[in-house]
């Protein structure tokens, strides 16, 4: 039964409380198997990582790497929030994750790309070939195209193996990368291969998705034309094509500034780059997320700390070992696709699946069929992936013979019914599962329980990874207490080596995001004083865990009570027959705002009447009547973002009669005009533009 925690007799909750109703669930161990296997086994380490080593633990990860020279400093904080980690050491990212292999592992599988059409041969690179085509394309970054040590280039390409390719020839030049994700508009890359100050950009010329080419080439002339806006100026725009020698965009080549680049390699065949030897501090690529306001920031992560700590998160909290098979089916274009299909896994001489295409084409079984064909043994997805495939296929799993040692959850919270379908279905009972919390500004996992020591519990991250140190403040900067059934906001009281350096060329910006909500003493040189904030609402379980709640912005004041929406999505996903659920909020004249419940239903389900009543009783059951909807809207499909993420603000924006902004990009934008007559019986009829907190609903990466 589900425990009321939010509410201590005679208190009353202020708005800067988010009310808690998710009841605590049950332990899951990991399976005695996995545990005789795993890297990280030994108990003690608990002991190394405590506060007291602080930061000398992180050796620990660092010492997994090979450094052209030592580092004298494991931490130099004395101009927070300004870290510096392994200060003096000097190592290059590229040859951690290639070089230093091929002795041992040459002829092993770095990369397995699996193409979109299933008619078309999955490609094993070994460390060997990865090696010599990175090296190839290093020579035309740098005797090609003039680029040089600390130089930008941006690349906006597809899922494909050129890619992060691509990525480790600039790491072995020390050119900072900036990759932008596939999904994304021309227009979007265009500003940021302005705001790096990119001379070069990167593209495809087309792509497979959902059974059709995408033309991918034609985002670049708009992404030039943009940069060009904004006063940067792009030399040259260099394109990978699909299948060599075949051309599958509509749009023309630019004479003088548009390269072929396997024209281009002709002329480099075999060629060998050293790689230079980086300052541990120098930045090694940047990653921009959108934010909720304003323009894109740049995340600038360094090499030696980020390096370091995707490595040493990625062999203990995944379990890579060199004779594993490992895929993480998210997009390269995201801190994941960087942190968990490239570098960690690579550094690990592990072998790194990049898939193509969308999970559900041609239908629901392609995921477990991938997994068969290539003896997958570890996998790694988001709570979005999960649902889809819950909804599109419940039972696909079980047609395949294919077994999971260990399984990932990333992204955002889960609910507890997806996380048992994952566990029960995918996983066969068989596997671990790492639920982890963490942001493209942390560089790995935060918060996460170590698959071999800790028990498991649907829906909670867990407890702090090694090393890091949170804690959970209120608006007023009060700590809240484990087990006292609030939630407040999550913070993390120290530094760590995969903490992004600042934000691109601003660091003011960098200051006021993430620090000065909680700092203590503006003048303090003490990293005690300097928590950062994470912008994601927490409530901590009596037993250490930490179940986080959605961004802070994705919270429903009704009537002075902030409602998590996650929760309230999560107690939608209860009710039979719901797939995907979505709140947001609309305006309410007298509460101030209410609920708004947008459901998909599983297939075959056509009592939408039940439904509908049932997620209202449910919703006052187990939260209460303040969480009673204004109204459930069943819909044939929810607005998705390329990377499948359920566009709330598009939602709320329908809801409140707004503008929805440009659509486009989105993965079904016609679902939205279906949407707009389905709830408000018309066509999209703007009638204002709306307050502040409804534009930017649910709007973060």
């Amino acid at each position: 039964m589900a425990v009321r925690q939010d509410v201590v007799p005679g208190a009353e909750t202020t708005e800067a409380q988010i009310a808690v109703h998710w009841k605590e669930e049950e332990y899951v161990y990991p399976p005695a198997k996995f545990i005789g296997q795993a890297n990280l086994s030994d108990p003690a380490i608990a002991e190394r990582f405590q506060e007291k080593n602080f930061p000398e633990c992180f050796r620990e990860y660092a010492d997994m790497l090979t450094w052209d020279k030592y580092w004298h400093t494991t931490l130099d904080a004395s101009n927070p929030p300004f870290w510096k980690w392994f200060v003096g050491g000097k190592l290059n990212a590229c040859y951690n994750c290639v070089d230093r292999h091929l002795p041992k592992y040459k002829n092993k599988a770095a990369l397995i790309f699996v193409p979109e059409p299933e008619d078309e041969p999955v490609a094993f690179i070994t460390y060997q070939e990865l090696y010599t085509r990175v090296n190839e394309v290093a020579a035309v970054l740098r005797d090609f195209c003039g680029l040089k040590t600390g130089d930008r280039v941006t690349i906006h390409m597809p899922m494909i193996p050129e890619l992060p390719i691509t990525m480790l020839a600039c790491a072995r030049l020390g050119i900072i990368h900036s990759v932008v994700f596939g999904g994304f508009s021309g227009e979007a890359a265009g500003l940021r291969a302005a705001d790096s100050g990119s001379r070069v950009m990167i593209y495809a010329d087309g792509y497979y998705r959902n059974g059709k080419i995408a033309d991918h080439k034609a985002s670049a002339d708009i992404a030039v034309e943009h940069a060009e806006k904004e006063g940067q100026k792009i030399d040259k725009v260099l394109v990978w094509r699909r299948h060599r020698g075949q051309y599958l965009s509509a749009k023309p080549m630019v004479e003088g500034r548009d390269y072929f680049m396997d024209d281009i390699l002709k002329d480099f065949r075999l060629r060998k780059v050293d790689p230079v030897s980086m300052d541990a501090e120098a930045p090694l690529f940047l990653m921009y997320t959108s934010g909720t306001t304003g323009k894109p920031k740049g995340c600038q992560h360094r090499t030696g700390g980020y390096l370091a700590y995707v490595t040493g998160t990625a062999k203990y909290y995944q379990d890579i070992h060199p004779e594993d098979v490992y895929w993480c089916m998210a997009d390269i274009g995201w801190i994941t696709g960087h942190s968990y299909i490239v570098y960690g896994p690579l550094a690990l001489a592990g072998s790194s699946v990049i898939f193509e295409g969308v999970p559900t084409y041609p239908d629901a079984g392609r995921p477990w069929r991938i997994a068969e064909q290539l003896a997958v043994n570890i996998f790694h997805t988001s709570p979005t992936a999960i649902r889809m495939l819950r909804k599109t296929g419940p039972d696909e799993p079980k047609k395949y013979n294919y077994h999971f040692k260990h399984m990932t959850t990333v992204g955002e919270p889960i609910e507890p019914e997806s996380w048992r379908w994952y566990h029960e279905v995918v996983g066969k009972r068989e596997a671990a599962i790492v639920d982890t919390w963490w942001q493209t500004e942390n560089g790995g996992f935060l918060c996460s329980t170590k698959p071999a020591l800790d028990p498991m519990k649907p829906g909670s991250a867990g407890p702090p990874v090694l090393g890091i140190f949170p804690i959970i403040y209120d608006e007023q900067g009060k700590e809240v207490q484990a087990g006292s059934g609030r939630a407040g906001n999550i913070c993390i009281r120290n530094p760590w080596p995969g903490i992004m350096q600042t934000v691109w060329k601003d660091d003011e910006r960098f200051v006021k995001q993430y620090y000065t909500k909680y700092c203590k003493n503006r003048e303090s040189k003490d990293w005690h004083d300097w928590p950062y904030f994470a912008s994601d609402g927490a409530v901590l379980a009596p037993d250490g865990y930490y179940r986080i709640l959605g961004r802070v912005d994705d919270v429903i004041n009704v009537a002075g009570h902030r409602l998590g929406t996650k929760e309230i999505e999560s107690a939608c996903l209860t009710v039979p027959g719901v797939a995907e659920a979505a709140v947001v909020p609309v305006v309410d004249e007298i509460k101030g705002r209410m609920p708004v419940v947008y459901i998909a239903l599983r297939p075959g389900v056509s009592d939408g009447k039940r439904v509908e009543q049932e997620i209202v009783t449910t919703l006052e059951t187990m939260i209460g009547k303040i969480a009673r909807p204004k109204a459930v809207h069943i819909v044939t499909d929810l607005p998705k973002t390329r990377s499948g993420k359920i566009m709330r603000r598009v939602l709320a924006a329908i809801t409140n009669s707004m503008d929805t902004g440009d659509v486009t990009t989105l993965a079904n934008p016609d679902v939205v005009d279906q949407i707009w007559q389905e709830v408000q019986g018309t066509g999209p009829v703007v009638k204002k533009e709306g307050p502040e907190d409804l534009k930017r609903f649910g709007e973060v990466e």
